[in-house]
């Protein structure tokens, strides 16, 4: 009977020191997510100023110089899909700050050549691009080079299209 009471006992105690314990976590999650906002203020702050047509005439450097888009191809953003999955989820989410930048908007923040060439020659942009410096200061991670063909930076930016 004394062994059923103190493992009641112990029961009780665990469960009130772990329901206290969740509590106290969550407002430090709250504090992590209102630094990260800070950080990317201040580092927008910093950032070289340019206008959203300046961001959009920017072609960035690599083999891309000029691309028409039309309607979207949806077999194209597909495959864009996959691609994406496999080459950048590691470093990129579409809603939130990662690693990376978040993707969402991306079409509407750089031009179809810019992003390309990001993902195309991402080592000749961050010497040469000053968006691609702004976005390696503030991140201070390298986008990696996936040794994608123009297709597939083509297809992932078609799946990019799909996003808006």
């Amino acid at each position: 009977m004394k062994i059923k009471h103190l493992t009641l006992v112990v029961a009780i105690s665990f469960a009130v020191v772990s329901c206290g314990g969740g509590e106290k976590s969550e407002p430090a999650t709250t504090n992590e997510t209102e630094t990260t906002v800070v950080e990317e203020e201040t580092v927008a702050e910093e950032a070289p100023e340019t206008s959203a047509n300046d961001n959009m005439d920017n072609k960035g450097v690599g083999p891309i110089s000029s691309i028409e888009l039309g309607e979207i191809d949806n077999a194209l953003a597909d495959s864009g899909k996959e691609l994406y999955k496999t080459n950048c989820t590691a470093c990129h989410k579409f809603g939130k700050r990662y690693i990376g930048p978040a993707l969402k908007g991306v079409t509407t923040r750089r031009s179809p050549e810019w992003i390309m060439n990001m993902i195309l020659n991402p080592d000749g942009m961050v010497v040469e691009d000053p968006i691609a410096m702004a976005l390696l200061a503030e991140y201070n991670a390298p986008m990696s080079n996936q040794q994608l063909s123009e297709e597939d930076a083509r297809a992932i930016l078609e799946f990019f299209r799909t996003k808006e």
